[in-house]
């Protein structure tokens, strides 16, 4: 199975960065809420430039001036593999199975590099991130 990462990056704004392996690079998407996690709400999504498989377990452990205490620059939020049961240009369904997020998620395009997130059904794993 393909596998994902959610990091959360502190850079210009605190932001989540979801990344799908594919084609062997990681497609991206910065989420600056955090991925959903009920079936109600939908978050946005700006799609990124593709990164490398290394990005699967990059951290960087920079303290963040003037952040949150312990704030790193970037730190593995959930990590898993996922089901890809579409993959287009305009739109993605796949099931993640992580650690924390486990569901059916559809992420699609709403124009240019802006995107939503919906969570379609989840399967366990409620941890929040963000607000």
């Amino acid at each position: 199975m393909p596998r994902f990462v959610i990091q959360e990056h502190y850079a210009r704004s605190h932001h989540f960065d979801l990344r799908l392996e594919r084609g062997g690079v990681l497609v991206s998407w910065a989420v600056p809420k955090g991925m959903p996690t009920d079936t109600s709400k939908n978050r946005l999504a700006m799609r990124v430039e593709d990164h490398t498989l290394s990005h699967l377990d990059f951290e960087d452990a920079t303290p963040v001036e003037g952040g949150p205490e312990g704030a790193v620059k970037k730190s593995i939020w959930d990590s898993g593999t996922y089901a890809p049961e579409q993959f287009d240009d305009d739109e993605v369904i796949v099931v993640l199975h992580g650690r924390r997020l486990r569901g059916r998620y559809a992420i699609f395009r709403t124009g240019g590099k802006s995107w939503l997130v919906h969570m379609m059904k989840p399967s366990g794993g409620d941890e929040d991130q963000g607000s």
